[in-house]
């Protein structure tokens, strides 16, 4: 190995200098200085023959350091599976069962409002199916654990949606007391009896009059919020017409 070093250093160093502007006007060197160069090279090829050396004494180290901690790891992995009572075979299953429900809520994520809030059955039921495998001992693993108390997270609050009531179907007033008020008050439409003119205005086709609504009729609600200038108008009016009706009853009573 040293001679075939030996030969490619002198034949790097011969042609080195020979392609060398410093040595275009002499093709030669002497005997001692070609001596010396390779001398000076054999030096640098033994310090970093020792350099890698070292190196691979190192890996070596370290990969024995690594086996080692393999073993220790399996051996502590071993001591926690019999503290929980579960074999591989049964930490296998767990793990591919938690994956199925990760894969869920993956999937659930996706999608949009409105159809998480249809499918808030859904949801609840993979909340239980969580669950179930946060009741078993070898949810305690860390493994499994903290992934759980996230999974736990992104299902509840995270997949949880409020169904957003976009029609309602009138009932009678004698059962379910409906009015245009009494509807926008109830907490699950609006909260607010004042967004009756909204309920109004949006269902004209088949509200001519406020007043008036029938069960059965299934009207139509807008988002809650500021009411339109046509709402605030057509209320306007509803509540002169109110007035002016009512004082020309009070006149015609006075008049009798």
């Amino acid at each position: 190995m040293k001679i075939l070093l030996f030969i490619f250093t002198l034949l790097f160093v011969t042609g080195m200098f020979v392609s060398s502007p410093a040595m275009s006007a002499k093709k030669e060197i002497t005997f001692e200085q070609a001596v010396k160069i390779i001398a000076d090279w054999q030096a640098k090829v033994d310090e970093l023959t020792l350099k890698v050396e070292t190196a691979d004494g190192k890996i070596d180290g370290l990969k024995k350091e690594l086996e080692a901690a393999k073993i220790a790891l399996a051996d502590c992995n071993k001591n926690l599976y019999s503290l929980v009572e579960a074999s591989l075979k049964d930490i296998g299953d767990f793990r591919q069962r938690l994956g199925v429900i990760e894969g869920k809520v993956r999937q659930m994520q996706r999608l949009s409002d409105d159809v998480l809030a249809d499918r808030q059955d859904d949801v609840f039921a993979l909340e239980a199916e969580l669950n179930a495998l946060r009741g078993e001992k070898m949810s305690l693993i860390p493994e499994f654990y903290n992934k759980i108390i996230r999974l736990a997270k992104d299902i509840n609050p995270g997949l949880i949606r409020e169904k957003v009531i976009k029609s309602y179907t009138v009932g009678t007033w004698s059962e379910d007391r409906d009015c245009l008020w009494n509807i926008a008050a109830k907490n699950e439409i609006y909260g607010d009896p004042f967004q009756w003119s909204k309920i109004w205005q949006a269902n004209t086709d088949i509200v001519r009059n406020p007043d008036i609504i029938l069960p059965g009729q299934v009207l139509t609600l807008p988002e809650a919020g500021t009411k339109t200038d046509d709402e605030v108008r057509a209320e306007r009016r509803y509540w002169r017409e109110k007035r002016e009706a009512l004082e020309a009853e009070e006149g015609a009573v006075k008049g009798e």
